[in-house]
């Protein structure tokens, strides 16, 4: 990144914070398959700044809002967005930076989870559309949620797939299973939750106090299901946090029923942007499902 870049973004900061800019060291942070990332420091404090391709601004945007909306409701906490925008050609996103570690108050976290999920909407989706990963995630609210999931979830990631030129079987199986969707649903009616939108472990940390913290959302209000699905997917939270959640809104007895056809979406968003063995898990993940129905 340039230097002319670099002034241009440390601008920014100074104008969101209302002091003078000043140069800030720049510390490369490794690991993220999506941004570029660093960690910025200067004597006004520690920041946080993940770096895209100037047409990827809406998805830092749309994040910036996810963040501020989890912060209004009584969950975890969340990095403050400071400031974001385009810079050299580049968008970016500035937020609070936050000694993370691994391990905390787990109990917290499922409470606190449940929290978020308290906060409600009269219907499911948000007012914008924003993108899981890269991946654009169509939000329109609608008030059925067994439609809006059907559509805006299995059934764009199956017509992207098939964009992709990926497995063929995904589209038919996928297709039987949209059609047999509200067999799941017998009994049970879901409200519509503020969710994170892709709460697997690697987006669950802790601060230096040991209170639970989420980053990288992808909100919207719908299943408060889906959100404990994907927290199932890849890995799984302490014990605890599910024991503390379930003792303050306890789950659906149908949940493990309709555990894999949330986890479903994710996997499919990863054939998707990843190829690889997930297009066939995600085929047994419908042979599962059709069996049941």
């Amino acid at each position: 990144m340039d230097n002319a870049c670099r002034t241009e973004i440390e601008q920014g900061i100074a104008n969101a914070l209302g002091s003078a800019p000043v140069a800030l060291q720049w510390t490369p942070i490794g690991g993220g398959d999506i941004n570029a990332a660093y960690r910025l420091t200067g004597e006004r404090g520690s920041w946080f700044i993940k770096l895209n391709r100037a047409e990827r601004l809406a998805m830092f945007e749309a994040e910036a809002e996810g963040l501020q909306a989890m912060a209004a409701a009584d969950g975890p906490r969340v990095p403050a967005p400071l400031t974001w925008g385009v810079a050299g050609g580049r968008s970016y996103l500035v937020m609070e930076w936050i000694e993370l570690r691994s391990r905390g108050d787990a109990a917290a976290l499922g409470t606190q989870l449940a929290g978020l999920h308290g906060r409600t909407a009269e219907r499911h989706g948000w007012h914008r559309d924003n993108t899981i990963g890269t991946t654009d995630q169509p939000n329109p609210p609608d008030h059925d949620w067994v439609r809006f999931y059907r559509d805006q979830r299995l059934r764009f990631q199956l017509e992207l797939a098939g964009r992709n030129g990926l497995d063929q079987r995904l589209q038919a199986r996928g297709e039987a299973l949209a059609e047999r969707m509200a067999a799941f649903f017998s009994g049970y009616t879901p409200v519509p939750s503020l969710l994170h939108g892709d709460l697997w472990t690697g987006n669950v940390g802790f601060d230096s106090a040991g209170q639970p913290v989420l980053y990288d959302p992808a909100v919207y209000f719908g299943d408060r299901e889906s959100d404990i699905a994907m927290s199932e997917l890849f890995g799984r939270l302490p014990a605890a946090a599910y024991e503390a959640y379930n003792a303050a809104w306890p789950l659906d007895a149908g949940y493990p029923v309709r555990r894999d056809l949330y986890q479903l979406y994710h996997v499919l968003n990863h054939a998707n942007l990843f190829g690889g063995p997930y297009a066939g898990e995600a085929l047994a993940m419908m042979d599962r499902l059709l069996a049941q129905v």
